[in-house]
C-alpha cells in the first residue's frame, strides 16, 4: 500500500554503493544527502541555479539553519528510494521544508523529519527577504496555501 502523497513533490534519488556503511546499510549522514540531491533538482527544474548569473531568481544563497532526521527503517543495499518533500511554512526570510525517505514503492517511511533554509544576503551573510518570484515557484510545495 502506497502513502498517501497528498502535497509536496516526489522523486526518486540514487543510492550508490559508496553511501552504504560497513553494514550495507545507508549510512546515517547520507539521508540529507538524498534529500539535498531532490530539493535541489526541484528548483533546478525550475530555472534555479548556483551561479547567480545563471539563475532565474534572485534567491540563491540560502543556507540551512536547522535539520531534524528520524531514522525509522534502514535503507539497505543501493537502489533508488523516493523522496516527499513539501514546504510547512515559508515566512519572510526562511522556509520550514518537511520531507520523508520512502521506499521505491512508497510503502515504508525510512526517515522523515524538517529541514529549515534561510535566504541570506551574499554581502553581509544576513536573512534577507524572499523574492515574490521565489515564494511564487514555492507556492507548489506549500502544504497548507492559504
Amino acid at each position: 500500500m502506497t502513502l498517501l502523497l497528498e502535497t509536496g513533490h516526489t522523486r526518486p534519488v540514487e543510492v550508490h554503493f559508496d553511501d552504504l556503511d560497513a553494514m550495507g546499510l545507508l549510512h546515517n549522514s547520507r539521508y540529507a544527502l538524498l534529500l539535498e540531491r531532490a530539493v535541489s533538482a526541484f528548483w533546478i527544474e525550475l530555472g534555479w541555479h548556483f551561479d547567480p548569473s545563471a539563475s532565474t531568481f534572485k534567491d540563491v544563497f540560502l543556507a540551512v539553519r536547522e535539520f531534524k532526521i528520524t531514522y525509522n527503517v534502514p535503507i539497505v543495499g543501493a537502489g533508488q528510494p523516493l523522496v516527499h518533500f513539501w514546504i510547512d511554512r515559508m515566512g519572510t526570510t526562511s522556509a520550514v521544508y518537511g520531507f520523508r525517505i520512502l521506499s521505491p514503492d512508497g510503502s515504508v517511511v525510512h526517515a522523515e523529519g524538517h529541514r529549515v533554509n534561510v535566504n541570506l544576503d551574499p554581502t553581509t551573510l544576513r536573512p534577507r527577504p524572499f523574492s515574490d518570484e521565489l515564494r511564487e515557484a514555492a507556492s507548489v510545495l506549500l502544504r497548507d496555501p492559504a
